[in-house]
């Protein structure tokens, strides 16, 4: 955990707005998670206050499953990424899926598709930014592996988006295609630098 200071830190936060929400009455509790949705009232009201504290919020019981995920999972993400790195891609899945979300929630009212309280629903919690980590987690590995993992997780989000969708459904497959984008394009750029330097390293030998 100590090579994880942010990820460590972000399960220690959970808790707290967890403990901070059963401290406070129904009526509250409803109030503070409703400030902090991510939903297309407060994103056309205060897009900037809700895209941050919406990924530190949950809601329900204790979320010791949302826990051990950071303790394990994106953990170990960071310690391969550095926490830097980690932090860039976790808000870059978090605020990129939720714009997409708010955008098709948007377009979908219009046209009739959805009813309006879709607009004021809740949507707090972390799992877009840790879709998007999760999917980026392929690149850890090389051939068979590497299309396994991301294969599984696009067919799992896939399927639950086809089977009984939500817009969360849809905000989390949108979440991983933009780890696995990430992934790629970082992929990419550091083969290609690779490349670019044993040239030169070649060059300067010569």
């Amino acid at each position: 955990m100590a090579a994880a200071p942010a990820s460590t830190a972000y399960a220690f936060t959970l808790f707290v707005t967890w403990w901070t929400l059963r401290g406070v009455g129904d009526a509250v509790e409803r109030r503070l998670i409703f400030s902090a949705s991510t939903n297309l009232y407060n994103m056309r009201h205060d897009p900037v206050q809700v895209l941050v504290a919406s990924a530190f919020w949950t809601e329900g019981g204790f979320p010791w499953t949302t826990i051990a995920g950071f303790l394990v999972v994106m953990a170990y993400a960071e310690r391969w990424l550095g926490t830097a790195r980690w932090i860039l891609l976790f808000a870059t899945g978090h605020i990129g899926a939720t714009l997409l979300t708010v955008t098709a929630v948007s377009h979908a009212i219009d046209r009739g598709l959805i009813p309006l309280r879709v607009a004021v629903a809740a949507d707090v919690g972390t799992s877009y930014g840790f879709s998007a980590v999760l999917a980026a987690l392929a690149f850890r590995f090389r051939g068979a592996v590497r299309l396994m993992w991301a294969g599984s997780i696009i067919v799992a989000l896939g399927a639950a988006l086809w089977i009984e969708p939500t817009f969360t459904d849809y905000g989390h497959l949108c979440a991983a295609v933009i780890g696995l984008a990430a992934g790629a394009t970082a992929s990419l750029f550091w083969r290609r630098l690779e490349r670019t330097t044993a040239r030169k390293s070649g060059s300067a030998r010569d």
